[in-house]
């Protein structure tokens, strides 16, 4: 079987969810990867470490920055030479969009936000959440037709990168002709926390927090214990936080180590979005608060009184 991971990267250096792909059970499968954009180059070595057996370049100044018709057409273009059986990408914003124009364009089969990969032989499954969460369904890929596969963040340990390894590099050249779209800018964010969907940690504030102001309280136990600070639905419609902090359904889907939520009453569409969590740490007035019935921690009492306590604790310990 011929697995080809798609290496996203930004500013020179490859995503965490782009790595995390490296840590699935592979078996006996010959593994390649590629990577798109212009001054790719010095991606081979990071790439190399991970475990990679084959790395394929495709250097062009039309990829200098993302557009989905771009890098579909040219990640099609080499995915029709190489022929893999399966093609991995991340479940990022970039993943979302590029996973579905491959399929579409190559006839592919589909499954998006996977949380469990299995290459058995020739058979591949593979688990995703359905009904906002509630429960998984096992995907199984009939026939022998190309199958493209996105995987969500945090949901695979990344390898550890070994020097000694090296990689076979070959540079891969691709036709894009007349781009009907163009990147114009980038409105870089101002945001000097990691975001939600890259952290490790995260502490998400509800409506209950009564003002933007009061968000504070969240961002300084976030910074104690160096987290992103994240937002429920209700917060962000109030104007309390920006969209890009929302977590649930209608926002950013999050699998951290540790989510914090505070104030956070635990509403469906909420919950689908953290579920997948490793562990969960509730703290609400409310102990019939539905957060508390996925919690594997929970602290009944007034997130005002609570969170500092945190935050001072965690600072404290960071002093010795």
């Amino acid at each position: 079987m011929k697995i080809l991971i798609i290496a996203e990267h930004k500013n020179g250096a490859l995503s965490e969810a782009a790595m995390e792909l490296f840590g699935l059970p592979f078996g006996q499968a010959e593994v390649h990867a590629v990577a798109a954009g212009e001054g790719v180059e010095p991606l081979a070595g990071p790439l190399g470490q991970l475990g990679v057996a084959k790395l394929h370049l495709i250097n062009s100044p039309a990829l200098a920055s993302y557009t989905g018709e771009s890098f579909g057409q040219a990640l099609g273009q080499f995915i029709q030479q190489l022929a893999p059986d399966v093609v991995l990408a991340a479940h990022t914003p970039q993943g979302r969009d590029l996973a579905p124009r491959l399929a579409a364009v190559l006839d592919a089969a589909l499954a998006t936000d996977c949380i469990q990969v299995s290459l058995d032989g020739g058979q591949v499954t593979a688990r995703r959440p359905v009904y906002a969460g509630k429960a998984t369904a096992e995907v199984e890929f009939n026939g022998d037709s190309l199958k493209v596969i996105t995987v969500r963040p945090r949901t695979v340990k990344a390898p550890e990168p070994d020097a000694s390894r090296s990689v076979e590099v070959t540079e891969v050249a691709v036709e894009l002709p007349g781009q009907k779209t163009a990147l114009k800018e980038i409105i870089a964010s101002d945001n000097v926390r990691p975001d939600v969907t890259e952290a490790a940690i995260i502490v998400t504030g509800g409506r209950s927090l009564g003002s933007a102001e009061n968000f504070s309280i969240i961002e300084n136990f976030a910074d104690s214990i160096g987290a992103a600070v994240g937002s429920s639905r209700a917060a962000v419609d109030a104007g309390y936080r920006p969209y890009r902090d929302q977590v649930g359904q209608t926002g950013k889907v999050v699998s951290p180590q540790v989510y914090i939520a505070c104030g956070v009453s635990g509403a469906i569409q909420h919950l689908a979005g953290m579920r997948t969590s490793k562990h969960i740490v509730a703290i609400n007035t409310d102990p019939e608060a539905p957060i508390f019935q996925l919690a594997d921690y929970g602290i009944v009492g007034d997130l005002f009184e609570v969170v500092p306590q945190l935050t001072e604790a965690a600072k404290n310990r960071n002093r010795s």
